[in-house]
């Protein structure tokens, strides 16, 4: 009996080996499965979350494509860099060939309009004005002469005690006679013009960019070529209360800039210094070979930290062009 009961539990107990064989079974199986399914419902999940955007993402979607705004009257629309200019430099040249004589200025200085500059040496042109001055005096003569025996005909003509032809003689000495005299008033007023031309005054109020020559140097209005010629001009000049500010704008940005529109402008040494600018050139044609354009922007109230050639930045503000 006993070992019947022993044989019956003998068939209960079941065996390690069939044990771990059981738990690979198709249990297992079904919560792998359930497990690749959480995962993929999961996956899902995050990626219907982080596809769809926040309020703040929408709002900056919407900035984004939404048309950029119009700048408001006042505003920057384009900022360029280009370099100060004098309006007018002026370079003083001699009228004819000469030698300076005497040079009283030097590069820097501030001058007045009819400021003695330059002097050439005159003597032959004084000595020109003592020769026409004599001939005006020997003409002078002349016609007066001529007047008297002009006169006497007349009366003579009158009583027939002269002939006609004496009469239209003393008419013609009369008239060649006042044409010297115009001929050689001429020559005392040319004389005088070169001798004018020997003293170079300011022709305006500025201050001296650049001295070309010295005493002793022979100027010439005309190049002859080479290095070691004849000097064509005494000295530059400019008013350096008329500046602008000079700029190659490229040709895309042309539309943003018309004659008239304001400007603020800045010197890149003193970019705490602030000054007005208005538009006052557009160049006719454009530069093909650098693809731009020359615009010319006009300094309101320039000061001395604004130095030609310096390079400054102009800010072009948005506005209406103004109506023609």
């Amino acid at each position: 009996m006993s070992e019947s009961k022993n044989e019956m539990l003998s068939k209960l107990t079941i065996e390690p080996d069939k044990k771990s064989r059981g738990r690979g079974g198709p249990a297992g199986l079904f919560i792998v499965v359930v497990l690749l399914l959480a995962a993929l419902a999961a996956g899902y999940f995050y990626l219907q979350k982080t596809s769809q955007p926040s309020s703040k993402a929408d709002a900056t979607s919407v900035t984004t494509n939404a048309p950029p705004r119009a700048p408001k009257p006042g505003e920057p629309v384009l900022s360029v860099s280009g370099y100060v200019i004098p309006r007018q430099r002026i370079e003083i040249s001699p009228k004819f060939i000469g030698t300076v004589k005497t040079i009283s200025i030097k590069k820097g200085d501030a001058v007045k309009q009819g400021d003695i500059l330059v002097t050439l040496e005159d003597d032959e042109y004084r000595a020109r004005i003592i020769e026409a001055e004599g001939r005006v005096k020997m003409a002078q003569a002349n016609l007066a002469n001529a007047e008297i025996t002009l006169r006497r005909q007349n009366e003579l003509s009158q009583i027939n005690a002269s002939s006609v032809e004496l009469l239209d003689a003393a008419k013609r000495g009369y008239d060649a006679s006042l044409a010297d005299l115009q001929m050689a008033q001429g020559q005392l007023a040319l004389a005088q013009t070169y001798l004018n031309w020997c003293t170079i005054r300011a022709p305006i109020d500025g201050v001296i960019l650049e001295k070309m020559v010295n005493p002793n140097e022979l100027v010439t209005p005309q190049s002859f070529g080479g290095a070691g010629g004849p000097r064509t001009a005494f000295l530059a000049m400019a008013d350096l209360n008329d500046l602008q500010v000079e700029i190659d704008l490229n040709e895309s940005d042309t539309p943003k800039v018309f004659l008239g529109q304001k400007c603020h402008v800045s010197s890149e040494a003193y970019p705490d210094k602030k000054y007005d600018g208005v538009v006052a050139e557009i160049a006719p044609e454009a530069n093909r070979s650098k693809g731009t354009l020359q615009i010319k922007v006009q300094v309101k109230n320039p000061d001395h930290f604004l130095t030609p050639e310096l390079s400054a930045k102009v800010d072009f503000l948005a506005g209406a062009p103004p109506v023609k």
